[in-house]
């Protein structure tokens, strides 16, 4: 193992168990009440104790993690593990994948006008819709997209191909399809 590699585990585990050192004294939190329900003393409490415990691991990390962190990146991990950590089904989405669910959800895609998912790391052509630059170049449904002009689509995000595949309306595009 390397020095850099050994100082990294080292510190990554000595960071793990200041914070579970932490943890254990921090008292538990009763669930906030739903929007509707009343509001009192108890529900509204604020978890001092677990915040406390919360800024004393950020502030350890930013002072012992072996690289530098930014705020922002630590701040937006936190919240994505606190939300993923409720249910398999939060998570926290910055704009920009926020404004891409958007657009993945309607499952279509003007440029090309096919829709798409993804099967063994192709893109996949699950339909062309009637009279679009796709259906009219002879895209089948169950094609496969195999390279996006010259860069292979394997390993690509679904979410990679597609900007690629959106591009500026009228540009031009090489798709390589197995059919």
């Amino acid at each position: 193992m390397s020095r850099q590699s050994y100082l990294r585990t080292l510190t990554g585990v000595s960071i793990l168990g200041f914070a579970m050192s932490l943890g254990g004294q921090a008292k538990a939190e009763k669930a906030a009440p739903p929007p509707s329900a009343p509001v009192s003393a108890e529900t509204s409490a604020i978890p001092y104790e677990g915040l406390k415990t919360f800024s004393e691991v950020y502030g350890r990390i930013k002072q012992d993690y072996v690289e530098p962190v930014k705020d922002d990146k630590l701040l937006e991990d936190a919240i994505r593990g606190m939300l993923t950590g409720l249910d398999p089904h939060s998570a926290y989405l910055d704009k920009e994948q926020y404004d891409e669910l958007k657009v993945g959800t309607t499952g279509q895609f003007g440029g090309l006008g096919i829709e798409v998912g993804m099967e063994n790391g192709f893109v996949k052509v699950i339909a062309p819709i009637d009279d679009t630059p796709a259906q009219k170049a002879g895209i089948k449904t169950g094609d496969l997209i195999i390279r996006l002009d010259d860069k292979p689509v394997k390993g690509m995000s679904l979410n990679d191909a597609v900007k690629i595949m959106r591009g500026e309306p009228g540009s031009p595009i090489v798709l390589t399809i197995v059919r």
